[in-house]
C-alpha cells in the first residue's frame, strides 16, 4: 500500500475532512487517468464543500474543465 492510500485510510479513520481534501486533490494530481482523476476529485470536492472550505470553488472549476460538471450561473 502506497503512503498516499495509508494516509488516505488515516484521514477517512479520524473523520479528518481538511486532509481528505488535500490527500483527494494530491491522489487527482498523481493519476493520469482522467476517470480516477474526476473519481478523486469528486471526493476532494465533497468534503471541500462538508468543511465550507475556499478550495470548493477551485476543485469545482477543475471538475467543470474535466466536463463532469456544470457552470451555474449565479
Amino acid at each position: 500500500m502506497s503512503t498516499l492510500e495509508t494516509d488516505l485510510l488515516k484521514a477517512h479513520e479520524k473523520g479528518d475532512q481538511i486532509s481528505l481534501v488535500a490527500l483527494y486533490r494530491q491522489a487527482a494530481e498523481q493519476t493520469a487517468d482522467p476517470t480516477a482523476c474526476a473519481f478523486f476529485l469528486t471526493h476532494a470536492y465533497v468534503f471541500a464543500l462538508e468543511s465550507g472550505l475556499a478550495a470548493a470553488q477551485d476543485i469545482h472549476l477543475q471538475l467543470v474543465a474535466l466536463g463532469c460538471e456544470e457552470m451555474k450561473d449565479e
